[in-house]
């Protein structure tokens, strides 16, 4: 790959984790709770799709107003389970 392709690669991420973003501020709890909620109903995970694969934001719902984004992981990183 060259710079240009990078730096669109890394554009159009970017660009999907704040639709993600957008629409985790709208619905959190029309997430699917992580690890079948075994951590409580708060807990949850938030799908960001990319072309073939994607995102996973791992939140938690604060309050009616507000989440705590936890963690992005690649749905293809060799420890994503």
């Amino acid at each position: 790959m060259n710079c240009t392709t990078d730096v669109s690669t890394a554009e159009g991420a970017l660009a999907a984790i704040e639709d993600g973003f957008h629409f985790l501020s709208r619905s959190p709890f029309s997430c699917r709770k992580a690890a079948q909620g075994a951590h409580g109903p708060l807990l949850r995970e938030s799908i960001i799709s990319l072309g073939a694969s994607g995102y996973v934001a791992l939140f938690e719902i604060d309050n009616a107003s507000s989440v705590t984004v936890l963690a992005i992981r690649h749905q293809r990183e060799s420890n994503y389970h």
